[in-house]
């Protein structure tokens, strides 16, 4: 599994496009303030970051050894893995994100206060992708996250306290034009995520959806044409992605949005779902004709 690169699109050419922020991105909220507040938090933490070999998997493991965090650095890749930990002397646990929980909480002395579901795949192609195509996508995508609840949800409920940092994209929110399995996988990472924030919240679960566009990845490159039409242009580094999580860890902000402009395109997508279907299928159509070039 590598780590996720945030894709996604609600990119658009209308100029009367709603770009505003939104409810979920309050300006009140200063980010060195949040910056503050997540210190305080994360200081001393248990946190696993999965699929952070790279990208904006490593770019969180990072961030939270900055803050004082425990780390655990998981990646498919043993040896990226162990780069990343070496680098901000954290321990890594490669493996299979989805068969990791109990290893990485050995690794940290038994508990484990913040889990980053951010292992994912890029998933390309249409509805005629070959069913292991699709399979590999819900199982890395969703069940992995579902399975890391599992296993995390007893303890956490227990005590009262708990945090779950999932890595959707823009794509859970919107779609990502020729990247059926990614999309449809991504808005089942979401609806996961929500349904955690909204069942336990109560009983001191925090839980945060990261959906940012395109982020500076290998596997932003990976997306080839599409990815540089409607991703490339607007791409933020992975350390911006880390920048949002904070500031939402600090305001206990559900829905993390590193490029603010989602939220208008979510609106739209909402209120006025033919417009913006319509304005999609635009995309789509160049998309189709710049592909047919030499």
């Amino acid at each position: 599994m590598g780590a996720d690169t945030g894709t996604g699109t609600g990119t658009n050419a209308d100029a009367d496009a709603d770009t505003s922020t939104g409810t979920d991105v309050d300006a009140d909220t200063a980010p060195s303030a949040g910056a503050a507040k997540a210190a305080a938090v994360l200081r001393g933490a248990g946190v696993v970051v999965t699929g952070a070999g790279g990208g904006i998997g490593a770019a969180l493991a990072r961030r939270f050894a900055a803050e004082g965090a425990r780390v655990v650095v998981n990646d498919l890749d043993a040896d990226r893995a162990k780069a990343v930990a070496a680098e901000i002397g954290a321990v890594a646990v490669p493996g299979d994100a989805s068969a990791v929980v109990d290893e990485a909480r050995a690794a940290l002395g038994g508990t484990v206060d913040v889990w980053c579901a951010n292992a994912g795949l890029s998933s390309p192609g249409d509805a005629f992708a070959d069913e292991d195509v699709w399979a590999a996508a819900w199982d890395v995508n969703v069940m992995a996250h579902v399975r890391a609840a599992r296993a995390l949800l007893p303890e956490w409920l227990e005590r009262g306290s708990g945090r779950f940092v999932s890595t959707v994209s823009a794509a859970g929110l919107l779609t990502m034009i020729g990247a059926a399995p990614y999309s449809v996988s991504k808005h089942g990472a979401y609806a996961f995520a929500e349904w955690l924030s909204l069942t336990y919240r109560h009983r001191g679960l925090s839980v945060h959806a990261i959906c940012p566009q395109g982020v500076r990845t290998d596997m932003l490159t990976a997306a080839g044409s599409a990815g540089e039409l409607v991703l490339a242009p607007t791409a933020i580094e992975p350390e911006d992605v880390a920048d949002a999580l904070i500031d939402a860890v600090g305001a206990d902000r559900f829905l993390v949005l590193p490029h603010p402009e989602v939220a208008g395109y979510y609106r739209n997508r909402a209120t006025d779902p033919e417009r913006w279907l319509d304005t999609m299928n635009h995309v789509q159509r160049t998309w189709e004709t710049g592909s047919r070039q030499p």
